[in-house]
């Protein structure tokens, strides 16, 4: 169904858009470093918060692009356009909600999340959370939109308009940060502006009847329960999952808060730098969406098992040269954030040890990806909570408070999660009980 050119024209732009978030976001850490490690730990810890929030709109954009996928797989494009247009109106009035609760509990959703923290930390925090809040309906209306150009193979659009946004942001940031020396709200506003113009620029273009898939030109969405039920159907379980991860990460964060400043800040530093471990691993799960969803919609097991082996190889060579240039750059790159000696040392530690341990990543969490396309999302979804509780959250506070072990406790509980992980979903899908047994008749439910 899929030819290599088709899977380059598919995954190159999804790596290259993952390059860029991850740039901008190393470029956010450096530039806001400027203005010392208080508000480098402030701007992290409303990160965290952010996070669980862009995987739940992501979760939900997800079980959009899989419902679509496989109506495309089914020849079926007028169902495909009626679920974009309720991926739209459910995405961006979840997105609305949320705005609304983070920008009214602000400090006292950080204090209960963090606890007591440093004050000029919790000024930051406050500052970045609130202008960040602002952006949570654009970045969903993006997200949706992209989500539905990945659905129909094409996702040259959103790099495109991922190239637009992380430009204004970076000039933003540059601009407000050292040229009128705004501070932690120089990093916020550019986000805001940035992530408007990516949102306007998708839902414009989105509205092109001439798409396989597109959302009413005027925007008259409709309300179609049984449709927006098969989108919950995927994205409920996949957000729980998503978000039960990020809640896991933000009480680890929590944790580390505890150990000081230094800790939290080459924390920081790390998780920022390993996010190029992660690129390939993340472009080729969205790319697994679209392929192994229509391949499932089309009844075609065989290639969707083909398809899956094919990709998981790609991971890991793109990922074999990203953790080797890691590990031996990670000084240097480390020296860019002008963090103190102490956060440095944590910092480099940290990378060094996570790039070592990513040859499980792949397996916990970009085969994944697969299974949810073929709509067996309760699995991964047990399967990921009971893991981050059990792991990545209990074995961090035993390590940490029992064995007194530090920042890099938490980093041997998050291993501890991935390697469970990846036993389980690869047992489940070596044993095809992932692959719906009625092709036709179960891609998506009339």
């Amino acid at each position: 169904m899929f030819s290599k050119k088709d899977l380059r024209r598919l995954l190159i732009p999804l790596i290259i858009e993952q390059i860029l978030a991850v740039l901008v976001g190393m470029a956010d850490v450096v530039m806001v470093s400027a203005v010392g490690e208080a508000a480098v730990s402030g701007v992290s810890l409303v990160d965290s918060i952010s996070t669980l929030i862009i995987q739940l709109l992501a979760a939900l954009s997800t079980g959009g692009a899989v419902v679509c996928s496989q109506y495309l797989g089914k020849k079926d494009a007028k169902n495909a356009s009626v679920a974009a247009n309720q991926l739209l109106l459910s995405t961006f009035l979840l997105s609305v909600f949320i705005m609304i609760v983070a920008l009214v509990g602000n400090r006292s959703l950080l204090a209960l999340i963090f606890g007591s923290i440093e004050a000029d930390v919790m000024s930051n925090a406050q500052t970045y959370f609130f202008l960040s809040a602002v952006s949570y309906p654009f970045l969903a209306i993006y997200d949706a939109c992209a989500a539905l150009y990945r659905s129909m193979g094409n996702s040259k659009v959103s790099m495109n308009t991922s190239l637009c946004m992380n430009a204004i942001n970076v000039v933003g940031n540059a601009l407000c940060v050292y040229g009128l020396h705004m501070g932690v709200a120089g990093v916020g506003i550019p986000t805001v502006v940035s992530r408007a113009t990516a949102g306007i620029i998708m839902l414009v273009i989105v509205r092109n009847p001439d798409h396989l898939i597109h959302v009413d030109r005027r925007l008259r969405l409709g309300f179609h329960p049984q449709m927006i039920r098969n989108i919950l159907r995927i994205g409920v379980p996949a957000g729980m999952e998503n978000s039960m991860f990020q809640l896991g990460k933000i009480l680890v964060q929590s944790l580390v808060s505890s150990l000081g400043t230094a800790s939290i800040a080459g924390f920081a530093v790390a998780n920022n730098l390993v996010q190029f471990e992660y690129l390939p691993g993340t472009a080729i799960g969205l790319g697994m969406v679209t392929v192994i969803g229509q391949c499932v919609g089309a009844g075609e097991h065989a290639q969707a098992r083909q398809y899956t082996n094919y990709l998981l190889k790609v991971n890991y060579g793109i990922l074999a040269v990203l953790a080797v240039l890691l590990t031996a750059l990670s000084t240097p790159l480390v020296g860019i954030y002008n963090l103190s000696p102490e956060a440095s040392s944590i910092a480099v530690a940290l990378i060094v040890v996570h790039s070592f341990a990513m040859i499980i990543w792949p397996v916990a969490f970009a085969l994944p990806n697969a299974l949810r396309a073929a709509s067996d999302v309760k699995f991964t979804m047990v399967t990921a909570v009971f893991s981050m509780w059990a792991f990545r959250i209990g074995l961090s506070y035993v390590l940490v408070l029992g064995f007194h072990s530090g920042v890099m406790g938490v980093w041997i509980a998050m291993f501890a999660d991935w390697g469970f992980r990846a036993v389980l979903f690869f047992i489940r899908y070596r044993s095809g009980r992932w692959l719906p047994q009625r092709p036709q008749k179960q891609a998506v439910g009339q």
